[in-house]
């Protein structure tokens, strides 16, 4: 299956079939940076559905609660893609997983692109989108194992900060280059464009050496193994705040699921929500994922995590309190993407931090899958909230609720550390 690329570019280079069988097998460690790449064609999926998509349902007569609903009710994907991490964890290799996921990734987001998103469909418009976000999450489980199993240890945080800044660089172009090109082109050439620059960022995988799956074992005896680790995790007391801080709606994000949907409120112009909501919010969420890295590596998980969670809740305070003006929601978007990208690592992390390195794929997948469950609940929180009231109401009481989580959850994290039961290297 990696033959051709290779062929390709043993044909243009000086790198030969031979040094990179070499090269392969001396590999034991890779690049953090790679990782940035192998996260994009999820991103660009990902975007399309939570930024072009309710732009375009609203333009075609849904109201922000229906577009909110398809929205959440298609990201809950993500909760569920801990039921087959199992799959991966037994079976294949990472990089066949990663090709095999890859084609379902691009399928579905075409299919989902000759759709006509009349109103009347909503519900088999939700299906779509659901189906597509599985793809998309199952092509993160091998990136997932190769983070745990191909990164130095003191380079995890930073391969955190690039894995969520290639997810976000690619919501951004999913999101905005989706939404102009559907707007300018067709919705079907948007799509042929996301897909076409998912097989190329994909290609990096061919510089990672292959890790196979155990081999020797039966199914049934491989998934007693795998729920006797998931239960020994579960015994671990930081495993289980690390799983309660991921369900509380701490930078949830969820109002970056509704800013296309609602930025006729602040008077923006379609090319500006594509413009601000797309490749500049994909850059500005990478940057904050990447010094995202580099704050958990410097102070730890904890303050990362909690300090991003307060960033956020102020920027979305204020963004409520200011008038509803263009730059308003310029400004204010991009703030509150950057916000979103230090969050991000910082989840990333606690979780990396949780998992260990036996089963990494089934569960990362888990308590990630159980991380998503705010963006999911607070997603159509703020669809209600903002159709019961208007945007500024739903702002505010997204900040609230986060401060209000911050300060619990420190309280209880002060509470454990004084108890002993916190280690200081969990940090």
């Amino acid at each position: 299956m990696n033959s051709l690329p290779l062929l390709i570019l043993e044909r243009f280079t000086k790198f030969t079939l031979k040094d990179y069988c070499y090269k392969m097998k001396e590999q034991k460690y890779i690049n953090p940076f790679y990782i940035f790449f192998l996260t994009i064609p999820t991103g660009l999926s990902q975007g399309f559905v939570t930024v072009a998509l309710p732009y375009l349902l609203i333009q075609h007569g849904f109201t922000v609660a229906q577009a909110s609903a398809v929205v959440a009710l298609g990201f809950s994907a993500n909760v569920w893609r801990f039921l087959w991490g199992p799959i991966v964890d037994i079976s294949l290799s990472l990089k066949k997983w990663f090709w095999i996921s890859l084609v379902l990734c691009t399928s579905s987001l075409l299919l989902l692109c000759f759709n006509s998103f009349n109103v009347k469909e909503q519900a088999f418009i939700t299906l779509i989108v659901f189906v597509s976000q599985v793809a998309g999450t199952f092509m993160l489980l091998p990136v997932n194992g190769f983070m745990a199993k191909c990164i130095k240890e003191n380079q995890k945080g930073k391969a955190s900060g690039w894995y969520q800044a290639g997810s976000l660089v690619g919501v951004g172009a999913g999101g905005g280059a989706g939404l102009w090109f559907s707007a300018h082109f067709g919705v079907v050439i948007a799509g042929l464009i996301l897909c076409v620059s998912s097989v190329l960022f994909s290609l990096v995988v061919l510089l990672i050496k292959d890790v196979p799956h155990e081999k020797g074992k039966t199914i049934i005896n491989e998934l007693v193994y795998i729920g006797k680790d998931i239960l020994s995790m579960l015994k671990v007391p930081v495993a289980l705040l690390v799983i309660f801080l991921i369900l509380l709606p701490i930078g949830s994000g969820a109002a970056a699921n509704l800013w296309s949907a609602i930025a006729k409120d602040w008077n923006t112009s379609a090319d500006t929500v594509a413009l601000v909501t797309g490749i500049l919010s994909g850059f500005v969420s990478a940057i904050g994922c990447v010094i995202g890295g580099f704050v958990i590596d410097r102070w730890g998980n904890w303050i990362a995590y909690l300090g991003s969670g307060i960033l956020c809740a102020v920027i979305t305070l204020v963004m409520a309190l200011m008038p509803l003006e263009p730059y308003v929601y310029i400004v204010g978007v991009l703030a509150y993407t950057f916000g979103l990208g230090l969050i991000n690592a910082a989840f990333t992390s606690v979780i990396l931090f949780a998992i260990g390195k036996r089963n990494v794929a089934t569960k990362y997948s888990l308590l990630a899958s159980l991380g998503n469950l705010p963006v999911v609940y607070m997603t159509v929180f703020d669809g209600w909230a903002h159709d019961k009231y208007n945007s500024k109401y739903m702002l505010l009481m997204e900040a609230a609720a986060g401060i209000l989580f911050v300060i619990i959850f420190s309280i209880i994290l002060k509470t454990l550390k004084n108890k002993n039961l916190i280690p200081v290297t969990a940090e």
